[in-house]
């Protein structure tokens, strides 16, 4: 029998991304990006200088083991996000993992200097209302997230209690569903207090358990980012109108129509989840309904951004799509990709475990 080949897909995307990193100056960039936490951008220099008890940061230590938490309050931001139903390999029950975040709606840095900061990094001229956009955008990099709160949902007229959130502001959890036939779309609804912002519609998709599933790369792949460049990410994200990758939306509109109608659609995307709406308003300008999935740690600096986008991704992809298999075992999976976050990587990985794989990259 022949040795298997010496050959660690993780190790050689790690070595590639460290690579284009150093070639492209992602480091510099990063260091001189505007810090929104360091004491130069905090409203008030005292208050950055006098680091006063605050209960959010404490319970956000703490949270894990809190089982209770706080109830949502009309000072905080709540956003929920679509997913996909599928039966329960095991029990053969409808269930789906919910995910949704929780922050403070009063950013604590000075706004408009973390405004002037990106658009002077690329070298932008001050016009009024490229600067809306940024601030626009950048906004959910600012905000303080709120951990260990809690809040309702109504889903199929079933209330269903979500959080509490974790230190990421995050709450995830897998949640038993009234019935619905496969290939219809469910509506839910936070139950919040009125004056709470964010964004309190969501669907459910529910995908039956046999048949084809897709998942789909996001970041050079279906939407333009320039992955390569971190001038080119600052500019795609905070500065220019969210452009599809020729040719896409017309490929995925066909391969729709040659598709069952519950085929599942998945989006993967190594972005943070503080860029979730602007990636879900993306999805329904050009793509089919599908669930996105978003990296869930918090990224509360724009040099986050960079980091998340160009380290780490073949882990974090591989592990979401076997978590996606995990959901529906007995369906074929066709994955879509390109080579700029080491999607073959992550998708070898897979086909390797999985026969029934049609790789496009």
């Amino acid at each position: 029998m022949a040795d298997k080949l010496d050959f660690d897909p993780s190790a050689f995307a790690a070595d590639m991304q460290l690579r284009t990193r150093k070639t492209r100056n992602f480091d510099k960039i990063e260091h001189d990006l505007p810090d929104p936490k360091s004491a130069a951008f905090q409203k008030t220099q005292a208050a950055a200088l006098s680091a006063p008890v605050n209960v959010s940061a404490w319970l956000s230590r703490f949270a894990q083991w809190n089982p209770f938490g706080k109830a949502v309050d009309a000072g905080d931001i709540v956003w929920l996000m679509d997913n996909t139903a599928y039966r329960n390999p095991e029990t053969d029950q409808w269930e789906a993992e919910f995910v949704a975040a929780v922050f403070e709606n009063e950013p604590k840095c000075r706004v408009a200097d973390i405004v002037s900061g990106i658009a002077s990094t690329l070298g932008l001229a001050d016009d009024a209302a490229e600067r809306d956009v940024i601030e626009k955008r950048i906004i959910p990099f600012l905000w303080d997230i709120q951990a260990a709160r809690v809040f309702w949902i109504e889903h199929k007229k079933k209330e269903i209690k979500l959080g509490p959130t974790s230190i990421n502001g995050i709450t995830t959890s897998v949640e038993p569903l009234h019935h619905a036939h496969k290939g219809s779309v469910v509506d839910a609804t936070a139950l919040v207090p009125q004056g709470t912002q964010g964004l309190h519609d969501m669907q459910t998709y529910y995908a039956g358990p046999e048949g084809w599933a897709i998942i789909s790369d996001v970041d050079d792949t279906i939407k333009v980012t320039l992955t390569s460049d971190p001038l080119g990410i600052l500019k795609t994200t905070f500065v220019d109108e969210p452009t599809p990758v020729p040719g896409m939306p017309e490929l995925y509109s066909e391969l729709q129509t040659l598709l069952p109608r519950d085929t599942p659609w998945f989006y993967l995307s190594a972005s943070p989840y503080n860029l979730y709406p602007l990636l879900r308003e993306f999805r329904d300008r050009y793509f089919p309904q599908g669930t996105l999935i978003l990296r869930d740690s918090s990224w509360r600096t724009v040099a986050g951004l960079l980091s998340a986008l160009t380290m780490g991704t073949e882990e974090y992809k591989a592990d979401r799509m076997k978590k996606i298999h995990s959901w529906l075992p007995k369906r074929k999976l066709i994955l879509i990709g390109d080579s700029t976050q080491s999607d073959p990587e992550a998708y070898g990985e897979m086909q390797v475990a999985r026969t029934d794989i049609v790789p496009l990259d």
